[in-house]
């Protein structure tokens, strides 16, 4: 499972509509709708998190994962410490960080590419990844 910054992972580009999704990855474990009424969709063996967002005509905006192997700059993420995952993102020209506490787990966000890593105990646990927004403030859609 490869992030792809401004488009999604692997497959899944940021802007595919629920029937585009079922085709690749097949019904989901768990749908459901949140308290903003959005569609989400989650896979358990794949460890993914999928929400389709209800004011964009239910289009894919947002992905959350725990998957071990998933791979950003061709390298694993989840498990590993936040001092050596920085690196390989500055290395990428993904610098600029802000971050939050909250119960002890520590979340890096990076708004230029709406990406999310949040660590505990010293461990990345979780990556999240967003459309991002045009110049014009609308969502630039992949698909």
């Amino acid at each position: 499972m490869e992030i792809k910054l401004k488009y999604g992972i692997d497959n899944l580009l940021f802007g595919m509509k629920e029937q585009d999704v079922t085709k690749i990855l097949g019904k989901p474990d768990t749908q459901y709708k949140d308290e903003e009424e959005n569609v989400v969709f989650m896979y358990n063996a794949r460890k993914l998190r999928l929400i389709f967002y209800k004011e964009e005509a239910f289009r894919l905006g947002y992905m959350t994962t725990s998957n071990p192997i998933v791979k950003l700059f061709n390298t694993t993420l989840i498990g590993k410490n936040w001092s050596d995952v920085f690196p390989v993102l500055e290395k990428n020209k993904v610098k600029s960080f802000e971050t939050d506490t909250v119960e002890g787990m520590m979340s890096y966000f990076n708004e230029e590419n709406w990406l999310f890593i949040h660590v505990d105990y010293n461990e990345i646990v979780k990556i999240e990844v967003g459309a991002v927004f045009s110049d014009k403030d609308e969502f630039d859609w992949r698909f």
